[in-house]
């Protein structure tokens, strides 16, 4: 399984087994994946702006959390933990209805009791709006059965030896 399916298909499961997710984000789009990195889109509408007509911070907040899920799932990991620690930076106003919010998220450290993931938001000329970063406590997620680390590190492995050629 390709790490964009399976980050997918973590995406689908919080979309059909979460109350905020299929409410709040149920127009965004996962664009890319590769192991430890995460792409995504949304277009903005009414419900994610607040009364200036602009993007509400706490949707930008709600997609560090999701981001940092997704990042954690495209390790391998189907279970993605709980939260620890969040952290939202609001450089700019991230637009308004009918712009484009582009999302990059990285998880940085991928351990057995913790990952730590940062994202950045970008608009659709590439200028960077909002930066984050989430923390997650792991330890149980391990246990999933749904997990797939060891085929998410040997596709890490095969993409590094390509890049070194």
């Amino acid at each position: 399984m390709t790490s964009l399916r399976f980050v997918r298909s973590v995406w689908e499961s919080f979309r059909a087994n979460s109350g905020l997710e299929p409410r709040l984000l149920d127009g965004l789009r996962v664009t890319a994946a590769r192991p430890g990195r995460v792409n995504f889109e949304l277009d903005i509408k009414k419900e994610h702006t607040n009364r200036l007509q602009i993007l509400h911070g706490g949707t930008i907040a709600s997609m560090v959390d999701l981001g940092g899920s997704l990042a954690v799932a495209s390790r391998g990991l189907f279970a993605t933990g709980v939260s620890t620690d969040l952290n939202v930076t609001y450089l700019s106003s991230g637009g308004k209805v009918g712009d484009k919010i582009l999302a990059e998220v990285k998880c940085d450290k991928f351990g057995k009791t913790l990952a730590y993931t940062s994202i950045k938001f970008l608009n659709e000329k590439g200028d960077v709006f909002a930066r984050g970063s989430h923390t997650k406590f792991v330890a149980l997620a391990w246990k999933d059965p749904q997990n797939i680390v060891e085929e998410m590190a040997k596709e890490e492995q095969q993409s590094s030896s390509k890049s070194e050629t």
